[in-house]
């Protein structure tokens, strides 16, 4: 199990995780739905080239909404697109976006560059 800690103030941003896969299932829902979470909760995907780890919306208990407005911007959700979204509750730091509007995915996306990794025991 892993633990995703605050590159700048260690404060845990995670609770324990663990290597998965994402979520099988319908790409978009119809209307203004939201749709599922791309990641079961409790795991996390390495994207593509590493600089982004992916993770259920309900699995960064460590973090809180950007104080800038124009980061929070969707109609249903958060778009994502404008900037980091998420920063540590602790220090402020910018540390991940979260995608959630009925348009977009619906996961977080944590930065690899903002956290560090603390095994935990099994």
């Amino acid at each position: 199990m892993i633990v995703f800690h605050c590159m700048n103030c260690q404060q845990p941003l995670t609770g324990e995780l663990e290597p998965g896969e994402p979520l099988s299932g319908p790409e978009r829902p119809p209307g203004h739905e939201i749709a599922s979470p791309r990641m079961p909760q409790g795991t996390f995907e390495i994207n593509f080239d590493g600089s982004l780890l992916i993770l259920h919306p309900g699995d960064v208990p460590g973090t809180a909404h950007h104080s800038d407005a124009r980061r929070l911007n969707g109609c249903c959700g958060l778009v994502g697109q404008d900037g980091p979204n998420l920063v540590c509750s602790g220090c402020g730091l910018e540390v991940a976006t979260k995608e959630s509007d009925c348009w977009t995915d619906n996961l977080v996306a944590l930065a690899a560059t903002a956290v560090s990794e603390d095994p935990q025991p099994k």
